[in-house]
C-alpha cells in the first residue's frame, strides 16, 4: 500500500477584522426580519449589499432584487440598499404610499447629512468617490441637481475649478482606499486651504480597520487571497492595498475561483474578506487549501471592532 506523499506546509496569516461590518450586518438582518414580518415577496432596490452569495441566499428566501422603484408593486414591502438612495426614492415610495425600509448604512447617512448641512450653508460640496457607485449616486442625489461635483483621482482635483475657492467644502465615499483618498484631499487642500472638511473621517472605520489588516499580513505574506465580490468597492481596495504594499493580490467570489498555480513557491497566504462578505466563505477557501497543504494559520489582529447598529422601528414593534 503506497502512503500518500506528506502535504506541503502552508502558513495561513488569517487578517482581522475581515469580513461583515456592522452596516452589512444591519441591513442583511433588515431583509431577514422583513421576509419574515411580511413574508415573501419583500422587494429590494438594488443589491442589499455586494456580494453574490449574500444576494443568492436572500433571494432564495424570497427577496426580489430590482434596480428602480418602479419594478416593484404597491402592495409589496420595499428594503433600500445599504449603499443609500437619492431622495427621489423614499419621496417617491411615500407617494404611493409603499411599506419601505431604508437599510442605508448609519455612517453613510452622516454624509448625507453634513453634505446637506454644508449646501444649506450655501458651500459647494465636492464629493471624492467613484462615478456609477451605488453610494456616489445616493449621496449626490441628497442634494439639487449639480450641487455637488464628483472627484475621483488626483487629477481631477488638479483641474476642478470652483465658483468659489474659499467656499468649499468635500466628503467622501465611506468604502475607498485610505491612502488614495489622503492624496486626494492633500491636493485639494493644497489648492483650496479653507475648503471644510468633514467633522470625522468619512471613510468608514470597517473600511479603515480592514485595509490596515491587509497591509500588516502584506508584509509577511507572499500572496494576498481576498474574498468578495468584484462589484464590492471595499473588497476591490483590499486586493489594492496588497498589492500597493507589494504583494501579489487576487480577489475571489470563493475557494472556487482560487487558481492553485498562484500557489507555487508560496510559503506564507494573507487571507481576507470584503465587508460584505460572509465568514462561511473564508472557511471554504480555508477547508479548500487544507486538501494539498498541511495548514498552519495565525491570526494577524489589526484592530478590534464592536460596533452595531439599530434596526428600524417597524422590525422591532411587537
Amino acid at each position: 500500500m503506497n502512503t500518500p506523499a506528506p502535504r506541503p506546509p502552508l502558513t495561513i496569516l488569517l487578517a482581522a477584522p475581515r469580513g461583515f461590518c456592522a452596516g452589512v450586518d444591519r441591513a442583511i438582518q433588515i431583509v431577514e426580519r422583513t421576509l419574515e414580518k411580511f413574508g415573501a415577496p419583500v422587494y429590494v432596490r438594488h443589491e442589499i449589499v455586494h456580494n453574490r452569495h449574500v444576494v443568492d441566499r436572500l433571494r432564495a428566501l424570497g427577496a426580489v432584487f430590482v434596480e428602480e422603484l418602479d419594478e416593484c408593486p404597491d402592495d409589496r414591502p420595499v428594503v433600500f440598499s445599504a449603499h443609500g438612495v437619492p431622495k427621489s426614492v423614499p419621496a417617491e415610495a411615500g407617494r404611493r404610499q409603499m411599506i419601505y425600509l431604508d437599510a442605508t448604512c448609519p455612517l453613510v447617512s452622516k454624509v448625507h447629512v453634513e453634505a446637506q448641512r454644508h449646501h444649506d450653508s450655501g458651500k459647494e460640496i465636492v464629493l471624492i468617490g467613484h462615478a456609477g457607485h451605488p453610494e456616489v449616486i445616493g449621496t449626490i442625489g441628497q442634494l439639487p441637481d449639480g450641487a455637488v461635483t464628483l472627484i475621483e483621482t488626483v487629477e481631477d482635483a488638479l483641474a476642478f475649478t470652483p465658483k468659489d475657492p474659499a467656499n468649499l467644502a468635500f466628503a467622501t465615499q465611506t468604502t475607498l482606499s485610505v491612502d488614495d483618498t489622503a492624496d486626494i484631499v492633500s491636493a485639494l487642500r493644497n489648492r483650496f486651504p479653507l475648503m471644510a472638511a468633514p467633522h470625522k473621517e468619512d471613510i468608514c472605520y470597517a473600511t479603515t480597520n480592514r485595509q490596515e489588516a491587509v497591509k500588516s499580513v502584506s508584509a509577511r505574506a507572499d500572496l494576498l487571497l481576498v474574498i468578495g465580490s468584484a462589484n464590492s468597492s471595499n473588497s476591490v481596495r483590499l486586493a489594492e492595498v496588497g498589492a500597493r504594499a507589494g504583494c501579489p493580490a487576487h480577489l475571489i467570489d470563493d475557494a472556487e475561483a482560487l487558481d492553485f498555480a498562484w500557489l507555487s513557491g508560496v510559503r506564507t497566504v494573507g487571507v481576507t474578506a470584503g465587508a460584505s462578505a460572509p465568514e462561511d466563505l473564508v472557511q471554504g477557501l480555508l477547508d479548500k487549501l487544507a486538501e494539498r497543504f498541511d495548514l498552519t494559520i495565525e491570526m494577524d489582529e489589526a484592530a478590534r471592532e464592536a460596533v452595531t447598529f439599530k434596526l428600524p422601528r417597524l422590525l422591532t414593534e411587537a
